[in-house]
């Protein structure tokens, strides 16, 4: 840490307004923001209602604003991929940076400013407003942060717990750079989150589902609090985790003597795991879905579930926690245009299309399932769980019901999946591509002026997220996971006998799913099933990456190759195809697809032999996290030697800027 990594708050404070759909109105009797100084700011309840929602779209997901979206966010796993296979996925190409990084407090400085001002200003009463609303907002800045630290949490693990800005001082910002055990800094995570649940409202004083709410603040605390426990579990006994074997924070002093505040690793798993099912049960158990007819195309579009992904008011959703909103003359998206054609050629794999049961409760390869085969788009929907049925695409339906005439880049029908394009705007990368975020109003489709909602909290993770803690936790699923499950498939329209799929489930036939392994072995048909459940689900949401990691579901491909497909391209659907836009050849610099002698199967990543993914997609133990850049070992260590930097670096992961893991 540097001192540039903490800059002075501007005393011209940004209040966005509008952004978060908050009214503007309770702002505009404010003085000039060339008048306002620090020490005027933050004494009124209008004032901590700015700041708070200002901080939104640094810290919270939303959609892009002009590419995928959320809708994106899983490429580059096994459940979506695009052309380019990330670096992480080829082990060597993935080098510590020299700068910037994960390693950076800038919204944590800003955060931190707020709370340290703002806390003491309430317990004095110096604040002028109603109080219920000003502890809100508070509340919000406790979530915010929390966010934020969790962010770090899945990208480095052990972090630096700051609560307060610090001085522009060399000394003191060194000193600062200590990594708390990541357990520890789950458990200050979690702490935040209890003062915001304390703090805020049921629902927010103003905007409604687009601000902060004590529910979110308890999802987020069951996602955190899972996340922890299960990459304990996963990891325990690894250089991953505070105490494992080359750990490295143990080469610290200050990290040395090290104990668990529990007693035990075992206790920190068991820990984090009940409070991801308490924090889970009150949402869970006080939220319904959402309601799916089933229904993907009718004159009136009625299906709410369906809707609710692409609405431009998803406050009617209960399922709904959170929401941003996007205006047409003040913030747009290219979302709905994207899903109209091949998701910004983000393409469903074969393993998610295939990981979908049977609406009869039965994976596609069980006896008496009645799967039809996937030589045909069709015939992979077919008689399936009815969320692959809403959200896979196929050819010749209708993507446009409304306003075709205002929709400058609508595609009224489907088409044959344009594999062969180059353009990320037109191209499908697996053949296989996805509906959800597909409005049928037209108005939306203007070239980068989309103005539907963008999800940031669903309740339906709460029970997602209490059903996988439950059974870590126990070993069993109680009735309230129980219940949970069967509301989830009922939804999904799939039988709702749990114990026919899990007695159906070959584990050995499920190895396409990254989450079928923890530590490069397979789980018990149960456990996969949880998270067959959560990856159907969430499908193309953005946690997919999140959840490999912690269940250390990528050991597998250390020794061997991964390889993902898409649609069954050679097959009867090749005859979809003119001859030139199947040209295949690994030496074939003209070559648009993969070449049918590797697999029937597309490989989006497998087209030309001199691509770095030909050969498959690897990983390395090591990328679990991410490097630390080396300057901030630099210029916090003495005399310019790295090593007596209060810094560690993760493990596998050396100093030095420009180089690969070694190790692990």
């Amino acid at each position: 840490m540097n001192r540039t990594m903490y800059k002075k708050l501007s005393t011209a404070l940004a209040i966005v307004c509008g952004l978060m759909a908050a009214s503007c109105n309770d702002y505009l009797d404010q003085s000039p923001l060339s008048n306002i100084t620090p020490d005027d700011y933050l004494r009124e309840e209008s004032q901590l209602a700015a700041y708070a929602v200002g901080r939104y779209p640094d810290i919270l997901p939303s959609h892009a604003n002009w590419s995928f979206g959320t809708f994106g966010y899983d490429g580059n796993t096994d459940d979506m991929a695009i052309p380019a296979l990330d670096n992480k996925y080829m082990p060597g190409l993935w080098r510590v940076p020299s700068t910037a990084g994960d390693w950076n407090f800038a919204n944590i400085f800003q955060v931190n400013y707020f709370l340290q001002t703002a806390v003491p200003r309430l317990k004095n009463a110096e604040i002028t407003g109603n109080e219920a609303n000003i502890r809100h907002y508070i509340g919000e800045v406790y979530f915010l942060r929390a966010f934020e630290y969790f962010k770090k949490l899945q990208a480095l693990g052990d972090f630096p717990i700051l609560r307060t800005t610090l001085p522009d001082n060399q000394e003191t910002l060194t000193a600062a750079s200590v990594r708390n055990p990541r357990n520890e800094v789950a458990r200050f995570i979690i702490s935040d989150l209890d003062s915001a649940a304390l703090m805020m409202q049921p629902s927010a004083p103003v905007g409604g589902t687009n601000r902060l709410s004590r529910n979110v603040a308890y999802l987020l605390k069951s996602r955190v609090a899972l996340f922890e426990g299960t990459w304990l579990k996963y990891f325990k006994g690894t250089a991953f985790v505070p105490k494992g074997t080359d750990w490295p924070g143990a080469a610290k002093e200050y990290n040395a003597s090290y104990q668990f505040p529990s007693g035990s690793i075992d206790g920190e798993i068991d820990y984090f795991l009940t409070q991801a099912m308490a924090a889970a049960k009150e949402v869970a158990s006080k939220v319904p879905l959402v309601n799916n007819t089933g229904i993907i195309l009718s004159a009136n579009n009625e299906n709410p579930y369906f809707n609710m992904f692409s609405a431009e008011n998803m406050s009617q959703y209960s399922e709904v926690l959170l929401w941003r909103q996007y205006n047409r003359t003040l913030v747009t998206h290219n979302v709905p245009v994207n899903a109209q054609a091949g998701n910004y050629a983000n393409g469903l794999t074969r393993s998610m299309v295939e990981s979908f049961l049977m609406a009869n409760g039965l994976p596609i390869y069980a006896a008496g399932s009645g799967y039809k085969g996937d030589d045909f788009i069709s015939t992979v929907r077919e008689g399936r769980d009815g969320r692959l049925n809403l959200f896979l695409k196929e050819p010749g339906q209708k993507n446009v019901l409304l306003n075709l005439a205002q929709g400058t880049h609508a595609t009224e029908i489907e088409p044959t999946p344009q594999i062969w394009e180059s353009s990320y705007e037109k191209k499908y990368s697996t053949g296989y591509t996805i509906r959800k975020g597909l409005t049928y109003d037209a108005a939306h489709c203007g070239n980068g002026a989309g103005y539907t909602g963008s999800i940031t909290f669903r309740a339906v993770e709460a029970y997602l997220n209490y059903m996988e803690a439950c059974y870590e936790k126990t070993g069993a699923l109680d009735g309230d996971a129980t219940t949970y499950w069967q509301q989830i498939r009922a939804r999904a329209k799939v039988s709702t006998d749990i114990d026919k799929t899990i007695a159906a489930t070959q584990m050995t036939k499920e190895t396409n799913d990254w989450g079928a392994y923890s530590g490069n072995r397979l789980v018990s048909a149960t456990l996969y099933n949880i998270r067959r459940e959560r990856r159907n689900e969430l499908m193309a949401e953005g946690l997919r990456f999140m959840d490999l990691k912690r269940w250390r579901a990528m050991d597998q491909m250390i020794n061997t190759p991964y390889h993902v497909e898409g649609f069954k391209l050679w097959g009867p659907m090749k005859e979809w195809f003119k001859a030139a836009q199947l040209t295949y050849g690994a030496t074939n610099n003209s070559a648009v697809v993969s070449d049918p002698d590797l697999s029937n199967y597309l490989r989006p990543h497998e087209i030309r032999s001199n691509a770095d993914s030909y050969k498959g997609t690897r990983w390395a133990m090591a990328h679990y996290l991410s490097p630390i850049a080396a300057q901030h070992f630099i210029v916090t260590g003495t005399a310019a030697d790295a090593t007596t930097s209060p810094i560690y670096q993760n493990p596998g992961w050396p100093l030095s800027a420009g180089s690969p893991p070694t190790g692990y």
